[in-house]
């Protein structure tokens, strides 16, 4: 792996390669930026002061990827609250191409999601190229039924002093917010957070349609990892009860994000979603812990104070008891690997999953997409979607 800035080497301001759009491939079109934003993408120009590296020509040109949910990676987590933490995160990931990612938290106690607060705010304004582009907090309101690996012991309802003084901490950086919208105060919550413009996200959910119809109503309009940590169909009387799952399936106006790691969901499921939601519907998420991009067989899932041991086989996070995932090891190239070989997705359609889609749905703007006047983002790959190179905002960081 090398990595390379401005100081080491002249960036270039010219990619040619096979374009990804959502809708097709321009096969050897051409990329320019200047000043970090993208002034021209199509086909080919015919001028000869263009970069070409590793053959680029024959590599794809996607936009960077961009990841909702990501707790850590490299043997970091982001509620370990350090500088260190948060830049070591960001960078393995964007050695995997992801060139936006949330910085994701578990329930815990106040005091450490205020001191990522702090931390997150100094390592975004040092100056430097990250894929930072704010806070997703998961937790602490949520079902302790559907808690999967969050700790119990900070799960809670919703409170309008709790998350108030929350919302002031972390002013200007929390851009989404998974929290289980039947109980108690979560219609209120979800209507403070749209009103802020930030996502409310149902999540670690045991809500039946009816409920998660109310939650609609009140901004819930994405679904946190489809399928893990949510309700299903449950009988009542001998009636049948629509839980979170057919939900996100019934209601059309939501989106719904998936850990396509082949374990959280297995590949019929995957197919399933991906032809029933459609790839505009359907974003790609990691939840990656620290052992994405390590050889560990155990870590810590997250703070190393406060966390809880886990271990990885299978290619996936388990609690040690093995009676649940705690999250998954997976990086954002992984997983458009997986829908296209697990899922039979096209590649236009994994990389929209992975790039405009959950740009779109996090409100993420000037990404995602390689259109004129957006952020020239951009992951070049090769065909078993190797990662090759990586720029953000048209400053090269990752080169193999």
């Amino acid at each position: 792996m090398k990595t390379f800035s401005n100081k080491s080497k002249t960036p270039p301001t010219k990619l040619k390669g096979n374009i990804i759009t959502p809708y097709r491939i321009i096969n050897g079109g051409e990329i320019n930026f200047k000043d970090g934003v993208i002034t021209y993408a199509g086909e080919r120009k015919r001028d000869d002061d263009i970069f070409d590296c590793h053959n680029f020509g024959e590599d794809y040109i996607s936009p960077g990827f961009v990841d909702l949910h990501v707790h850590g990676g490299g043997g970091h987590d982001f509620m370990d609250g350090t500088e260190e933490a948060v830049v070591g995160v960001a960078s393995l990931h964007a050695s995997h191409g992801t060139t936006s990612l949330l910085a994701t938290t578990l329930t815990c106690p106040d005091e450490e999601l205020f001191n990522l607060f702090d931390v997150y705010r100094r390592v975004s304004e040092n100056g430097d190229k990250t894929c930072l582009r704010g806070i997703h907090l998961e937790g602490p309101y949520f079902s302790a039924a559907q808690k999967g690996a969050q700790d119990e012991r900070y799960i809670r309802n919703p409170e309008k002093s709790h998350y108030e003084k929350i919302l002031t901490a972390g002013s200007g950086i929390i851009k989404r917010w998974s929290a289980a919208p039947e109980l108690p105060g979560a219609a209120e919550l979800g209507r403070r957070l749209t009103e802020l413009g930030i996502l409310p996200s149902a999540g670690h959910s045991d809500a039946v349609y009816d409920e998660m119809l109310e939650a609609l109503e009140n901004g819930y309009t994405h679904l946190t990892h489809f399928y893990s940590g949510m309700s299903t169909i449950t009988r009542k009387g001998g009636f049948r009860r629509p839980g979170l799952i057919e939900s996100g399936y019934m209601l059309g106006q939501t989106t719904v994000e998936i850990i396509a790691d082949g374990c959280h969901l297995p590949p019929p499921l995957m197919r399933l979603v991906y032809t029933s939601k459609g790839p505009h519907m359907t974003a790609l998420v990691t939840d990656a812990l620290r052992g994405a991009g390590t050889d560990s067989c155990e870590m810590i899932l997250g703070s190393k104070e406060n966390g809880v041991t886990a271990i990885i086989e299978d290619g996936v996070a388990k609690l040690k008891d093995r009676t649940a995932f705690a999250g998954s090891v997976a990086t954002s190239d992984s997983l458009v690997r997986n829908m296209m070989c697990l899922a039979g997705a096209t590649l236009t359609d994994a990389v929209t999953m992975m790039t405009a889609t959950p740009a779109r749905i996090g409100g993420i703007k000037n990404k995602g997409l390689l259109r004129v006047g957006f952020d020239a983002d951009i992951a070049v790959f090769d065909r078993d979607i190797t990662v090759k190179a990586v720029f953000i905002e048209g400053e090269r960081v990752f080169q193999t």
